[in-house]
């Protein structure tokens, strides 16, 4: 598994090795968190996993919290990033198709970071407090907006946005979060890419036609 966070950027060698020991870093402990939960993971086997000093963990994220909600964040951050996209101006159809499948592949190729994140916040999600703060509410009313403004303007059913997002999170969530249900019901050991193609394009038509939009062709 391989957590995503942005490439390189600096062009000094420091900032190059910087960036490449925390992608690293958030990898190993991706793994490490969704294996053993925050509690049963201890920062020595997040640096053994990543064959680093521990004293580099905590020279990048501090403490075990800090790396904790900064693998969450990084999920978040992917997820947030494709639905902020979305705008009232474009065509309901080809825009929610795109932001669906890009939910999906984070799914496929983030599995893990997600299962973190859906135990946190069935736990509470006290680490993320923070992170739900007004300013993210006011972009999820933001993200609401949109879909508002396509009812508004006759191109999808009246439904309720908020229901709508929570929909779409779920679902997109569930092939990540729940893959050993779907691989114990499937008959499959482990999902494949042509599984999430299918899974996909099976949303996209359910979704997209239970809100009155006409499929892209």
């Amino acid at each position: 598994m391989t957590v995503a966070v942005s490439a390189p950027t600096d062009s000094k060698p420091a900032g190059r090795i910087r960036q490449k020991n925390q992608h690293a870093i958030l990898a190993a402990a991706a793994e490490e968190f969704a294996r053993h939960g925050f509690k049963g993971t201890s920062m020595s086997t997040i640096a053994q996993r990543v064959g680093l000093p521990k004293a580099n963990l905590h020279y990048y994220f501090g403490n075990k919290l800090g790396l904790y909600v900064a693998v969450m964040r990084n999920i978040l951050d992917l997820w947030d990033s494709a639905f902020s996209h979305l705008s009232a101006d474009d065509e309901p159809g080809p825009a929610l198709a795109a932001y669906i499948r890009a939910k999906m592949e984070f799914s496929r190729r983030e599995p893990q970071a997600s299962k973190i994140f859906a135990m946190e916040v069935i736990s509470g999600g006290e680490c993320l407090s923070e992170h739900f703060n007004q300013d993210y509410q006011a972009w999820f009313r933001g993200r609401a907006a949109v879909f508002q403004a396509w009812i508004d303007q006759g191109k999808m059913d009246p439904i309720d946005p908020v229901h709508l997002i929570f929909l779409l999170w779920g679902s997109t969530q569930h092939y990540a979060d729940f893959s050993s249900q779907i691989c114990r019901l499937t008959g499959r050991k482990r999902q494949t890419r042509e599984d999430f193609a299918l899974a996909t394009d099976n949303l996209i038509h359910i979704i997209l036609k239970g809100c009155g939009i006409a499929l892209p062709v």
